[in-house]
């Protein structure tokens, strides 16, 4: 039983915070019982939409969605929301009043109206604002370094805010300096009423975001735990049940229920197995929303605001992160810098949509300018490697083996045909038409093979016509790499082959994996012959016995025409 009342309790420290967190934030929930019960503000009723739509997502199967929310985005993303919420707060850690602004560029506005009120700033609650930041910034550190030692978490954040009740209720701070506090707190619940659906319209745009990445923060922890404790997770159901525990509180107006790393992680190092811990903490939290909620009436708000700047800590020292992933991966740290600059220069929600294009655009990028390589053999082995990456390879005379490490589609056929021409130095495209061009007594004998069959030895009316600076007989294009092909891909490859025929040289194709063996009989590259035989003659299953199959055809066309 300890080890469900133990994880339960050290959940439960940091729950009052987190309850004055939101009160902090303003425009929560009303909290008023009976007939004359309040509605939600729009922020919470954002809230509510929020959850209903992540059943929607779990109904529909739409847990995919949440892969393509990266990990720099959603990064980016936490970056960009932790300095507007940051931005909300300096007006209570300051104890001036602004304007409160809405809309694209609201960070930028509200502090151009906080430097313009600075000089009628609240000296008490600057001093409070500056002595709780600096106790709970090295109550962090110190937790931060000794929590390998530590079996439950520092209560830091409720014994700043009993503290700074106490003193603020007893200095009478409010009378005394006009610093400004909670207020009135009711106790008690919210009387169970439908949600307005006339707010539904205003908050639907707000609530997407907030079910996106909300959904996939859910998923991405609850995978992460998979793997810690060996199990698996299923993301539809996940959103399923996420969704589905927030039906009920609803109708409440609660705060939508989500994952939360640092209780998690506190649960999992004291022991938690089950769902019992929660109902621990529930009962105290009762406690306190029924009995121990008017206490708090006489808590500064600068207070509450240094309690929440405190909390967004880790999501802002991700920016440190910025200059390695710079180094990993440059694409993945624009991601984060465009995600995270919209959030706070536009809006949050532009963010998110600026964030998951330029994510679906770097993916697409990167398959539309993959790596291209000529390959050599690895002395005498069968096995070839990049020649440019490794020395001592022995590359095959008068063979090109040429690698896309990519698919081959619509987007990236032409820099394919690019990359090949660059690397083994011919324009088939250019010098098969100039060959044409030249009149009838250039072009390929008609003993040649046909469009679709197995090209067999070149003639040597094709081999003369080959430019000596080629000096090349037959490409062998690597295709293990090559993950799929669409039509495009199809037709860029018979193109070439018929090019490459046009002067003599040799197409072959090695380790195609079977969807795009299939993609090759469909689209006619094998011909009409759908037997083994169009495939012996045009497809191998390795680099090296393609390499051994040009290099035996050019022989016995060099001993063809020595004969003549």
């Amino acid at each position: 039983m300890a080890g469900r009342v133990r994880p339960g309790l050290s959940a439960l420290i940091s729950h009052p915070p987190k309850g004055c967190r939101s009160l902090g934030r303003g425009d929560s929930a009303t909290c008023r019982t009976g007939e004359g019960s309040g509605f939600p503000a729009p922020g919470a009723r954002t809230c509510e939409r929020s959850r209903s739509e992540r059943v929607l997502m779990g109904i529909l199967r739409l847990g995919f969605v949440s892969t393509y929310l990266s990990q720099p985005l959603l990064d980016g993303f936490a970056m960009g929301a932790s300095v507007t919420i940051l931005t909300s707060q300096l007006k209570h850690l300051l104890g001036v009043r602004v304007p409160r602004h809405q809309g694209p560029g609201m960070v930028v506005s509200t502090w151009l109206s906080l430097l313009r009120g600075a000089g009628q700033a609240n000296l008490c609650d600057v001093l409070t604002s500056a002595t709780c930041l600096a106790v709970l910034l090295a109550a962090k550190e110190l937790s931060d370094r000794c929590r390998h030692r530590l079996k439950v978490p520092l209560p830091t954040e409720l014994l700043v805010i009993v503290a700074a009740t106490l003193a603020s209720h007893f200095g009478r701070l409010h009378e005394r300096f006009g610093s400004s506090v909670a207020g009135d707190i009711p106790t008690g619940f919210v009387a169970p009423r439908l949600p307005d659906p006339g707010l539904m319209r205003r908050v639907v745009l707000d609530a997407v975001p907030l079910a996106l990445v909300s959904s996939a923060f859910s998923v991405s922890l609850a995978e992460m735990f998979a793997r810690s404790h060996g199990y698996s997770v299923r993301a539809n159901q996940e959103l399923l049940a996420v969704g589905c525990c927030n039906v009920l509180p609803a109708f409440f107006h609660c705060f939508a229920t989500s994952a939360a790393l640092s209780k998690s992680l506190v649960k999992t190092a004291t022991g938690c197995h089950t769902q019992l811990s929660s109902v621990v903490s529930a009962a105290v939290v009762l406690l306190v929303l029924l009995v121990l909620a008017p206490l708090f009436r006489d808590l500064q708000r600068s207070v509450l605001a240094c309690v929440i700047i405190v909390s967004l800590r880790g999501a802002l020292r991700k920016a440190w992160d910025v200059p390695q992933l710079w180094r990993l991966s440059p694409a993945d740290a624009l991601v984060w810098v465009a995600t995270a600059a919209t959030c706070v220069l536009v809006s949050v929600e532009a963010g998110l949509l600026a964030g998951v294009l330029l994510s679906l655009l770097s993916l697409a990028g990167r398959t539309q300018r993959p790596r291209a390589t000529l390959l050599a053999q690895i002395g005498d082995s069968g096995f070839y490697e990049d020649a440019a990456e490794f020395e001592g390879l022995v590359p095959e005379p008068g063979v090109h083996v040429f690698r896309f490490a990519g698919p081959l589609y619509y987007a990236n056929k032409d820099f394919f045909l690019r990359s090949l021409y660059r690397l083994t130095g011919l324009d088939a495209g250019t010098a098969a038409t100039t060959r044409k061009e030249r009149g009838p007594e250039a072009r390929v004998g008609e003993g040649d093979p046909v469009e679709g069959t197995d090209p067999g030895p070149a003639s040597s009316t094709a081999a003369r016509l080959v430019p000596p600076a080629a000096g090349f007989h037959a490409v062998v294009i690597d295709c293990a790499p090559l993950l799929f092909l669409d039509a495009a891909g199809v037709a860029a490859l018979q193109n070439l082959r018929r090019d490459y025929r046009a002067l003599g040289i040799t197409l072959l194709l090695a380790c195609c994996s079977p969807p795009v063996r299939d993609t090759l009989r469909r689209g006619g590259f094998l011909g009409d012959d759908t037997e083994d035989a169009a495939e012996e003659g045009q497809l191998f299953h390795s680099v090296h016995s393609a390499v051994q199959v040009a290099r035996a055809r050019h022989g016995e066309q060099a001993a063809a025409d020595s004969t003549l």
